[in-house]
């Protein structure tokens, strides 16, 4: 359900669409509905978006905002995402109230994972 004024959808960045659906996919089981060529959209994954084809990347050190994925089992989902193609940009690390690593994916834009301690 849309809730008034709160955040509602996303949209990234892609310079290879396909390769970035096929990554999402494998990582965290993601499914994709296309619109044309140049697009693809997501939902279902805490906050719906979707996937613009450009040349840009979205990154911290860019400014760009950071979205952080929840893991139960943070070396596992860090497995995951090696496997599936990312590219662990920052190992985990301990914060005040958990621990996260950070990651890009295979279109250049950057994620993170926490977990809380001892999870």
């Amino acid at each position: 359900m849309n809730k008034h004024e709160k955040l509602n959808y996303v949209e990234y960045p892609a310079k290879n669409i396909g390769e970035t659906k096929r990554f999402f996919k494998a990582a965290f089981g993601w499914s994709f509905i296309d619109y044309g060529p140049n697009y693809s959209a997501f939902s279902n994954q805490g906050l719906d978006g979707g996937f613009y084809r450009s040349e840009l990347t979205s990154t911290t050190s860019t400014g760009a905002a950071l979205l952080v994925f929840y893991s139960h089992n943070l070396e596992s989902t860090e497995e995951k995402v090696k496997q599936a193609g990312g590219i662990i940009s920052t190992k985990i690390f301990s914060f005040p109230g958990g621990r996260r690593f950070h990651f890009t994916e295979p279109s250049g834009n950057e994620f993170a994972v926490w977990s809380e301690i001892g999870a």
